[in-house]
């Protein structure tokens, strides 16, 4: 048996691990910085309806979520219910809160795809798919914050703080930065090769641009309930903020979090928003670190939900169709392996 791909996995999660212990130990150090009473009295100035409306919108962009990969599963023929796409999402975003980046996630959401018999390929492409979906909403607001990124004396500011805040913990950047060379190697070949797939995996969409419109749609519905949420806890806080420009900064603080130097873009995400949006938007750096943290507690008690049914998927469970039989008996119309169930062959 060839041991270097579990040798290389290892090494990975090992740096993965260090990146995340890292990332985590400069967010300590930026909150005792700007001082916890600071940072509680910014949370406490949040009124409870705000909060409240904030979770509503929040659990409205995970369904705009799972709104989104249904759309793509359905457009490439599955059989599969909306209720079925809402398990394995939840699921998927529940596991990503202890998984790397939100790969985690979709190995989740193709586990639980495939104990209910649905086509291994189509699950993977429409995977693929969706994350591309999801960036290029992510990236159609970039430029609502380039006014503030055009700023070069802001970017200047943001990198000396960065640089500040990461000098404690210096004696140990050998940790991230000894095998960050070999990793930016195996990054580049791993995205040429997935450039390929992807063109492949987008090929079974694009004779059905709808379809990608309506996934497009769902994700800037996702993005509205997110920069409205962050709207309303900032305004909470005193420093309100411009809906587009929420949008343009965030999109940037998503790209850098997409980074698979942490578990779940622990630290990193919560570091990038308080310099970006304390820098670049203009507010205090305790709102910018109190919204960060209150945006990660809602993300995760919005996908508390998944915890019903991710067992089921890890435990390989597969869920009993109308006929107490397991799977699902219908297939997939025009598939090559049509009178199978779901296709599989």
């Amino acid at each position: 048996m060839n041991r270097k791909p579990l040798a290389d996995l290892d090494k990975t999660a090992w740096l993965r691990l260090a990146g995340t212990t890292v990332s985590l130990g400069l967010l300590v150090l930026l909150l005792s910085q700007q001082g916890w009473e600071d940072i509680a009295m910014a949370v406490y100035q949040v009124s409870p309806w705000r909060l409240a409306l904030a979770l509503g919108l929040t659990l409205l962009s995970r369904l705009a979520v799972v709104g989104r990969w249904h759309t793509l599963l359905r457009a490439a023929g599955l059989p599969i219910s909306f209720s079925q796409s809402n398990r394995l999402t939840f699921a998927g975003l529940f596991a990503s809160n202890f998984l790397p980046t939100t790969i985690g996630g979709d190995v989740v959401r193709l586990a639980g795809a495939l104990q209910m018999r649905f086509n291994t390929a189509i699950c993977a492409a429409s995977l693929v798919v969706d994350r591309v979906v999801g960036m290029t909403g992510m990236a159609m607001a970039l430029p609502f914050g380039v006014a503030r990124f055009a700023a070069w004396g802001a970017f200047a500011s943001l990198a000396s703080d960065a640089q500040r805040a990461a000098r404690p913990l210096f004696p140990w950047h050998f940790l991230i930065l000894s095998p960050l060379s070999g990793w930016l190697e195996t990054a580049r070949r791993k995205g040429r090769r997935l450039a390929k797939n992807l063109v492949q995996a987008i090929s079974n969409w694009a004779g059905r641009p709808g379809s990608l419109l309506i996934a497009l749609a769902f994700s800037w519905a996702h993005m509205a309930c997110l920069f409205g949420s962050i709207a309303l806890l900032l305004d909470g806080m005193g420093e309100p903020l411009s809906f587009w420009i929420i949008a343009g900064l965030w999109s940037a603080v998503y790209f850098i979090t997409l980074a698979p130097v942490s578990i779940n873009g622990y630290g990193v995400q919560e570091i990038s928003m308080a310099l970006i949006f304390s820098r670049l938007g203009s507010i205090s750096q305790e709102s910018s670190l109190s919204a960060a943290l209150l945006i990660r507690t809602l993300t995760m008690v919005a996908s508390l939900p998944g915890a019903v049914y991710l067992p089921g998927i890890a435990t390989g469970k597969r869920p009993k169709s109308k006929s107490g039989e397991p799977g699902i008996e219908s297939t997939i119309p025009g598939s090559p392996q049509e009178g199978t169930p779901h296709g599989k062959p």
